[in-house]
């Protein structure tokens, strides 16, 4: 598995999929990070949906507990 990076959407953050998404998007999210969070916005709402805000430590918290 792994990441592509998609184009800025004027945010000012490098947004991440995994790049078994597809090329239509797919069912998929896009990740970014700044120093303090880390954001998750659905992959087919892409600069016009919600973003989850997340500290950087409950990211890690939740990566740790999706891997085991």
């Amino acid at each position: 598995m792994s990441t592509e990076q998609m184009s800025g959407t004027g945010d000012g953050l490098r947004w991440f999929k995994n790049s078994r998404s597809g090329s239509d998007g797919g069912n998929c999210v896009e990740v970014a990070a700044d120093r303090e969070t880390v954001r998750v916005r659905d992959s087919k709402a892409a600069g016009a949906g919600p973003v989850l805000r997340v500290g950087r430590d409950g990211w890690a918290a939740f990566a740790g507990l999706a891997a085991a």
